[in-house]
């Protein structure tokens, strides 16, 4: 009889983060369509979904667990960007907390560093730009964003990127940020306010994990802007 082990059938780990609801919103976007997409099995791999804390710190040490947790082999941040009407992929990180609002704990730092002696920045090791290209080749509204913020989002983006470069655990694995717009039934509590349906979100979210997962190399092609 042979010794030999069977091979490990257990699919890889794909983590999905979303927040929770910030200030006196019932849903965030960013979490509805992670939850929607938890147990799907994209190329081979499983997702995961995670929901974050709106509160800085806090969201990074739930970030810390679901990484030792799945040991993901890619991780999507979503967030929630409320007055954008595209789902919008983020290039960079930067290391700076600088709230204009408090959290949902009432925190509120300014001008101090996510990680103290951690990189002036992180670029995603997403491919962005094909993100958008496919997205938009869906009939999905995409464009690319070069600033996620100062608040919880880009703390989080910048946490993400810098255990993704530092800890042995998770080398190889790529991630990225995301943000996202707000769903019809908070736009309409605020008129004007852009909204994207929640399944027209999931779908985009679909799309963007599978280019994410198959395309090694992004595509050179503009995606700047003048301001």
């Amino acid at each position: 009889m042979s010794s030999k082990k069977p091979p490990d059938q257990t699919p890889p780990n794909l983590l999905i983060t979303g927040f929770e609801a910030f200030e006196d919103d019932e849903t965030n976007a960013s979490w509805e369509v992670a939850r929607a997409l938890d147990g799907w099995i994209c190329e081979g791999a499983l997702v995961r979904a995670v929901q974050l804390p709106c509160v800085f710190g806090a969201a990074i040490e739930r970030l810390d667990e679901a990484l030792r947790q799945w040991r993901p082999r890619l991780v999507i941040s979503l967030g929630q960007a409320s007055g954008r009407a595209e789902i919008t992929p983020e290039r960079v990180a930067i290391n700076l907390d600088d709230a204009r609002i408090a959290d949902n704990e009432g925190r509120q730092p300014i001008d101090i560093p996510v990680i103290s002696g951690a990189p002036a920045a992180y670029f995603s090791s997403l491919p962005v730009k094909a993100i958008v290209r496919d997205l938009r080749s869906a009939g999905l509204p995409a464009s690319l964003s070069n600033t996620a913020g100062t608040f919880v989002c880009n703390h989080v983006f910048f946490a993400l990127m810098h255990r993704l470069a530092t800890l042995r655990p998770l080398a190889g694995a790529r991630g990225g940020f995301v943000h996202m717009p707000c769903l019809p039934e908070h736009a309409a509590r605020r008129p004007g306010l852009p909204s994207l349906a929640l399944a027209t979100q999931v779908e985009a979210i679909r799309h963007l994990t599978h280019t994410a997962l198959t395309v090694q190399e992004d595509v050179r092609e503009s995606g700047g802007q003048i301001h």
